[in-house]
């Protein structure tokens, strides 16, 4: 235990320093959710709505930082220590190299809890924003949706087989699903060709599945995502397992 909360320390320091999970997982989305919120204010969702505008963007907006810590985060630090031979060299020390992929998922989602935490606490002081469905059921959606993308995460980390490659499928996964799933642009204003094209992605399923969590909507409405998030779990992990290297 020692052992763990010093690397903990240690991992922790170094992505603060490094800066892009503060950036990405935390600062756009809170930035992101102020401009949106300053344009939309308490404006329902549309004509004869019962909730807002911004509590139908909630569920999108806590995404961003589940997407850039699990897609943006995770996989290329992975990657980069296993190009360096980091991951090699922990297998001659007490600690072992599984210990280091445990801190790192820790600590990035400590950073995804962290922007879940400051988003839900701008939009409901200064939008109105409430979690209307079951808060438990809300909090197993979240855990469902951050699961799952980490798990790509970590298919990524995987199948990469240099910390160049890493990056080029980070961004092939991360930048389409930041801009086309509902994440920032909000799926329910896109033409209905645009909204079948984006039911591909599978952020697009985790981000309905968290509006209907926190909208209190019908059961059958979240049927089909969490079918296709714990799918997408299961085949990423057994993908992960297989093609894991140390080195």
């Amino acid at each position: 235990m020692k052992s763990f909360r010093a690397l903990f320390k240690s991992e922790f320091i170094l992505s603060v320093r490094d800066m892009n999970l503060l950036f990405f997982g935390i600062g756009f989305s809170l930035l992101f959710t102020v401009v949106l919120g300053l344009i939309m204010g308490n404006k329902p969702a549309f004509d004869g709505a019962a909730y807002s505008f911004m509590e139908q963007s909630f569920g999108g907006i806590i995404s961003i930082g589940i997407a850039a810590t699990g897609l943006m985060g995770l996989p290329i630090v992975l990657a980069d220590y296993r190009h360096r031979k980091i991951l090699k060299r922990y297998q001659v020390t007490p600690v072992s190299p599984m210990k280091l992929l445990v801190v790192q998922l820790v600590v990035n989602l400590i950073y995804a809890l962290a922007s879940l935490v400051l988003v839900y606490g701008v939009c409901a002081l200064c939008f109105g924003v409430r979690i209307r469905g079951s808060v438990w059921l809300f909090a197993g959606a979240y855990l469902l949706v951050l699961v799952s993308i980490y798990s790509i995460g970590m298919m990524i980390a995987s199948i990469a087989p240099n910390i160049k490659t890493a990056n080029l499928l980070c961004s092939l996964f991360y930048f389409p699903m930041l801009l086309l799933s509902g994440a920032t642009l909000p799926y329910e204003i896109m033409p209905g060709f645009m909204q079948k094209a984006m039911d591909f992605l599978p952020l697009t399923q985790g981000i309905k599945l968290l509006k209907a969590a926190s909208l209190g909507l019908p059961a059958d409405n979240m049927l089909v995502p969490v079918i296709v998030m714990l799918a997408l779990t299961v085949v990423c992990v057994v993908l992960s397992l297989k093609f894991f290297r140390w080195e």
